[in-house]
């Protein structure tokens, strides 16, 4: 059975943010939210933990361990799952950990465009956003990011995207090598965020920013939720380095006991059971990547979209329409509701990000509307 294979009728019954954010009448593939039904393996555990009433308070560390395992087996990748401890989700994660082992009021670089919720939690953890645009070919460039590491601003600590959100690039082991090797000289605090790299198909090498030399001082925060669907079951996990593992176990009861008991037997369900389903899910996601390329040339000429090799989401250059703001214009004329690029920080100006992970039927509407919101009237 495919995974993407709900009708729009049946997605129009759904009350999560995607769906109710807009009216009936306009088709979302905005959020990050993915159009398919739970992993056959999640369901039944969680069915199981809600009919025996196992709907307490989370103990254990089975998910540090689930997710030691999974990366073991999917990257080669070994870690010690007590040098990791349970966060809520991802970007509270990250925000811990940056007032955990950073100065409050001080700098932290992003690769800008980048998560948008990168620039609310940033400054809700009292720190501040020093932007280092990504290079004309949306990779590192590892020339501006080591001048500012040394530069007036003295960042203390860089929010890496690995790998990274919207434009789907993975980075190269050469890349985060050359990163851990900057932060070392100067003094940063890396904090690597993983939550889509189980998305990341065998072939296009992702790499755990933790499992290369030089990142014992590093957390990376991550999740199940990304890869399984799993948002509204709130867990993450960050691991530290075989320095910052010791700072991370200070983090108070009131962060690493404030996951949900669901959550936690929902992710580490995915994570031990449900890799046939994710293996599943990647393989529709490249369909989907190639079906949405060649819709977009046929129907909306004037776009540019360059495919990454990670995340269900398309990162489309929207500039040669000639809108003043196209995720405006793509909705109202459209019906059909995007992510502003401008959210995505500086050099976002002027781009939508498109949402792929839906039945290809769904898809072809989502480009078709885009097509009638850019035709002449």
């Amino acid at each position: 059975m495919a995974i993407f294979d709900l009708t729009l009728a049946e997605l129009r019954r759904r009350t999560s943010m995607k769906w109710r954010r807009y009216g009936p009448d306009v088709l979302p593939a905005w959020v990050a939210e993915m159009d398919c039904r739970p992993a056959p393996a999640v369901r039944e555990t969680l069915v199981a933990a809600i009919e025996s009433g196992d709907t307490g308070y989370p103990e254990g560390s089975d998910y540090q361990a689930a997710y030691a395992d999974f990366a073991a087996t999917r990257w080669g990748w070994d870690f010690d799952p007590n040098d990791a401890v349970i966060v809520p989700d991802v970007m509270q994660g990250v925000a811990k950990v940056a007032e955990l082992l950073t100065p409050p009021d001080t700098a932290v670089v992003v690769n800008n465009p980048v998560y948008n919720c990168f620039y609310g939690y940033l400054p809700w953890a009292k720190r501040r956003v020093l932007e280092v645009p990504l290079g004309a070919d949306g990779r590192l460039d590892l020339d501006a990011l080591a001048a500012a590491f040394a530069g007036p601003e003295r960042p203390s600590a860089y929010l890496l995207c690995n790998p990274h959100n919207p434009t789907g690039t993975v980075h190269s082991p050469a890349e985060l090598t050359r990163v851990a090797e900057l932060a070392a000289e100067h003094g940063v605090a890396v904090i690597s965020d993983e939550i889509h790299a189980p998305l990341v198909p065998a072939d296009a090498g992702f790499v755990p920013y933790l499992s290369l030399p030089g990142t014992e001082d590093a957390v990376t925060v991550t999740s199940a939720s990304k890869a399984w669907n799993l948002a509204g079951l709130k867990a993450a996990v960050a691991i530290g380095g075989t320095r910052a593992a010791a700072a991370l176990r200070t983090l108070p009861n009131e962060v690493t006991g404030s996951a949900s008991h669901l959550g936690i037997l929902s992710h580490v369900a995915a994570l031990e059971k449900a890799r046939d389903w994710l293996d599943e899910a990647i393989d529709e996601i490249a369909a989907n990547r190639a079906l949405f390329s060649e819709l977009l040339a046929r129907d909306v000429p004037g776009a540019v979209y360059r495919p990454g090799a990670a995340t269900y989401l398309a990162w489309v250059d929207a500039r040669g329409l000639g809108l003043d703001r196209p995720v405006q214009q793509f909705r109202t004329r459209g019906r059909v509701a995007l992510s502003d690029g401008a959210a995505f920080g500086s050099g976002g100006e002027g781009f939508v990000r498109v949402n792929l992970a839906t039945s290809p039927e769904i898809l072809t509407e989502v480009v078709a509307r885009m097509g009638r919101a850019v035709a002449p009237a």
